[in-house]
């Protein structure tokens, strides 16, 4: 890479590594794991950038890659996941309480949109959580843009029939939130 194409990539990188970290998160659930996942794609991206043909769009790849890594991650590391529960280990103060709900709302929700498999998920994030329309969802992920839709349908039944199982607390953030990730 020579000094303007490294120019280029840092400028790309400052402008836009707080979205792409955002999306990173809700692809792991977890802010560190996706620093990492994110890390990985930056790294990926940088070793290609003086291939990259449309220069005006890098964030297709970058997101391409932080959904790949994504799934390899996962294969890597499936055999030694960590099982959700629905005990909390401890319970908060009643001092606490209006902001332990919210806590414990965004928890159900992020625990369901978890338990999403990984392309029924990234097509929630890209779509509800970065308001991406299904031609760049598609080409994101490399599927069909009515493969974008029915993973999307079948979502949304899943976050529906989950979180209606969690209680009314968690369905009714979602949707006072104005994010409609189950409307």
């Amino acid at each position: 890479m020579n000094a303007d194409e490294e120019r280029q990539f840092r400028e790309f990188v400052a402008a836009r590594s707080r979205s792409l970290l955002h999306t990173a998160y809700l692809l792991t659930g977890d802010w560190e794991q996706g620093r990492d996942l994110l890390q990985t794609a930056l790294a990926s991206t940088a070793r290609r950038w003086s291939h990259l043909r449309d220069r005006q769009q890098p964030e297709i790849y970058v997101r391409r890659a932080l959904y790949h890594a994504q799934v390899d991650r996962f294969r890597l590391l499936s055999w030694g996941r960590e099982t959700v529960t629905d005990t909390l280990p401890e319970q908060p103060s009643a001092q606490a309480a209006d902001w332990a709900d919210t806590v414990v709302q965004r928890q159900d929700i992020m625990a369901a949109l978890r338990r999403l498999p990984k392309r029924q998920r990234a097509v929630i994030v890209l779509r509800y959580f970065e308001d991406r329309p299904d031609t760049e969802i598609a080409a994101i992920l490399g599927v069909a843009q009515g493969t974008v839709r029915s993973q999307a349908h079948k979502a949304l039944v899943s976050l529906r029939t989950t979180l209606a199982a969690a209680g009314p607390s968690a369905a009714a953030s979602s949707t006072a939130s104005g994010r409609g990730v189950i409307a």
